[in-house]
């Protein structure tokens, strides 16, 4: 593709060119609304660039094929929207327990159920996080921009590659749909990070193996000459199944601890107009467009108002609302396309230091700057 130029481009193309940009050379997926473009095009790009597509059965088949394709050393990505999500989290446990880097984008869509295939939503935040079963690494990010797609694309794959864990990339039916005027970075400008490879001797090697202290095991690539065990079971640092309470607890420990220890460098998020708000929207995804609307009208009119954006999702950013803490800041407004779940969270968070209400829409509808509007004059009003 062409960088450094402005050029119309589509959030599913974004995402795919991203993808494609940060390495990604295999796709596995099943059609679903308001993802589809993502496979179309992985189907006309990858071939030019000497990667592989493949339409599978379904969905669960289709992670599975991501599966296998990534622990053969291939950048792998799958995208789908909510039902497909679903039906994908069985082979997403796997892999967040065996720590195979791959990219699952959920372009979200009105549920539940079949729910509203071509509406916008903002429902999936809390499946991103606990859709599969047991205490598992993840992480999870959010564009608001056919630009910051591409680049998130790009980051998710380096956080997939550099913390050996599947990486949602959370889009939604607007942002994958709409088209805007984008200038990128030359490529040479990107930075790209490669999952870490065993540089010992080749046997014995252990798949599990804190080799560096980092707790992130350096992999081998299937099909190199060095045999490993996979398993969706409890395992060792062979690779090979334990049922010992003592591995079981280091197993988990060191899945968790590998993200948790890095919040600093996979989390992120903007403020906006934060340094003298008295109150100030929590929100991400397309709802932050609306949110940036509705912010410039109302202080316009002499309200204070301000945004947090979170990119990151999941861990969350537990810092970010903390540090409003002995601010100017009284008033927390947490604005979703959902009945109430990031709300849930940001409640935890700030542990009474804030009100906090929730501006909800779940109707497959865009929540307007001016709902916005409204109900940040009712807080004021009440405050």
């Amino acid at each position: 593709m062409m960088n450094n130029k402005a050029i119309l481009m589509q959030g599913n193309e974004a995402c795919v060119e991203g993808a494609i940009t940060a390495g990604m050379r295999f796709y596995a997926g099943y059609p679903i609304t308001p993802s589809t473009e993502i496979a179309e095009l992985c189907a006309e790009r990858l071939p030019q660039v000497g990667g592989k597509f493949i339409q599978m059965e379904d969905e669960l088949g289709s992670m599975g094929a991501v599966i296998g394709a990534s622990l053969t050393g291939v950048k792998s990505m799958t995208a789908t929207s909510g039902p497909g999500f679903s039906l994908k989290q069985e082979n997403i446990g796997f892999a967040s327990l065996t720590e195979v880097p791959c990219v699952i984008v959920d372009v979200q869509r009105g549920g539940p159920s079949t729910g509203l295939p071509t509406s916008p939503a903002q429902g999936d935040v809390m499946q991103a996080r606990w859709g599969t079963h047991g205490d598992h690494p993840i992480i999870v990010i959010s564009p608001y921009s056919v630009k910051e797609t591409y680049y998130m694309a790009i980051r998710a794959f380096n956080l997939s590659e550099k913390y050996r864990v599947p990486c949602i990339l959370l889009m939604d039916e607007v942002v994958a749909h709409m088209r805007e005027r984008v200038e990128l970075d030359d490529i040479q400008n990107v930075e790209i990070v490669n999952r870490k490879r065993f540089k010992g001797s080749p046997l014995p090697y252990k798949p599990y193996m804190d080799y560096d202290g980092d707790k992130i095991p350096p992999i081998v690539d299937f099909g190199k000459g060095v045999p490993f065990h996979v398993t969706g079971l409890i395992h060792d640092a062979s690779g090979f199944p334990s049922t010992n309470p003592a591995v079981t607890k280091e197993l988990i420990s060191r899945l968790m601890s590998k993200i948790y220890d890095n919040l600093d460098d996979i989390i992120d998020y903007e403020n906006v107009y934060t340094d003298d708000a008295k109150i100030v929207i929590v929100t991400f995804g397309s709802t932050a467009r609306s949110t940036l609307q509705a912010i410039k009208v109302l202080r316009q009119e002499g309200l204070k108002v301000g945004m947090l954006r979170l990119k990151t999702i999941w861990p969350f950013a537990s810092k970010a609302i903390l540090e409003l803490v002995n601010t100017s800041v009284k008033h927390l407004i947490v604005a979703e396309m959902n009945y109430g779940q990031l709300i849930q969270e940001v409640k935890a968070t700030a542990e009474g230091a804030f009100k906090v209400d929730g501006l909800n829409k779940y109707s497959g509808e865009l929540i307007t700057p001016w709902e916005i509007i409204d109900k940040v004059k009712e807080v004021a009003k009440d405050a």
